[in-house]
Order: C-alpha cells, then structure tokens, then sequence
C-alpha cells in the first residue's frame, strides 16, 4: 500500500491513478476528509492528518510501503520559515514511526540554492528528511506539464513572442 499526501492536487492525483492503473493500493491521506470522498469512490483508503501533526502523520503512514509527500504551498512564510520547520519535524518524526520502505518528497528546483528564498522552505525540509534511515527521493521538478497549456492556450501553440 501507498500513502500520498497532497491526492487531491494535479500531482499527487497523478501519482495516485498510476498506482492505481498499476493495481497497487493506495490510502489518501487528505486534510479534509470531505475531499477525500472522490479517492474513497475509486477504492482508495482515506483517513486524515495534517502535516503539523506527528501523530496523525504516523497513524496515515503506518503499513504503507511507500509513501509520496507533498507538503501544502506556503507563499508567505513567516520569518525564519517556522512552518517549514514544523512539517519537517513533524514529517520526520512520522516517518521514523510508520517506517515505510521507501519515501518520495516532492521538493522543487532551487532548493539546493544557498541563499535565503521562498524555495527555503524545501531546503530545510529535504535536510531534515535526509537524516531518516530509510530510502528516500527529492523530486526536483522544474516545471509541470499541465502547466504549458496555460503558456501556450494564448497563442493557439505558437511560439509566445515578446508584446
């Protein structure tokens, strides 16, 4: 079974209905279990649990082989990225509970950037993840496909000039 947090977005439905399509289990760990009413109907588990929270972060883990993490956007961080910092202690500390064989993390380009920028917040993330004994992924994308369409639906697929 496999844990994906962040099921209810583009990316981690994306990764929910390859498993799925592959015929493997997947639990949706979502923060609204009203959101989570379409992932029951395609026969996933649904608990719920909160990034901040250790111990529903281990209960939504527990069993999983493997487990996706995507941790909400914050666009606006408080100085220092306490919020960071919590998702990381928390996160951590949930993995090393439920010990799943293995953990994805989706990060993002730019947090191997050594100065200080919003892109921090994975930095920080990703070195508090590195530390757990397990085998674990940073996925450091740069750009999302589905986000093209939105580049290119204002010049019907043609090269966007400068206006």
């Amino acid at each position: 079974m496999y844990a994906i947090t962040g099921i209810t977005g583009n990316v981690g439905g994306s990764v929910a209905h390859n498993l799925l399509a592959a015929g493997r289990s997947v639990r949706a760990v979502v923060r609204d279990i009203g959101k989570g009413n379409v992932w029951a109907e395609r026969g996933c588990e649904v608990v719920t649990a909160d990034i901040t929270d250790a111990t529903s972060l281990a209960s939504a883990f527990k069993g999983a082989e493997g487990v996706f993490v995507l941790v909400p956007p914050n666009f606006d961080p408080a100085p220092g990225f306490p919020e960071a910092r919590s998702a990381a202690t928390s996160l951590k500390t949930a993995l090393e509970r439920a010990d799943p064989g293995k953990v994805v993390y989706l990060s993002t380009i730019g947090a191997q950037a050594r100065e200080a920028n919003l892109l921090t917040q994975h930095t920080m993330i990703e070195q508090v993840l590195g530390e757990l004994p397990m085998a674990i992924t940073f996925l450091r994308p740069a750009w999302f496909m589905e986000n093209f369409r939105w580049d290119g639906a204002e010049s019907d697929h043609q090269p966007v000039r400068e206006r």
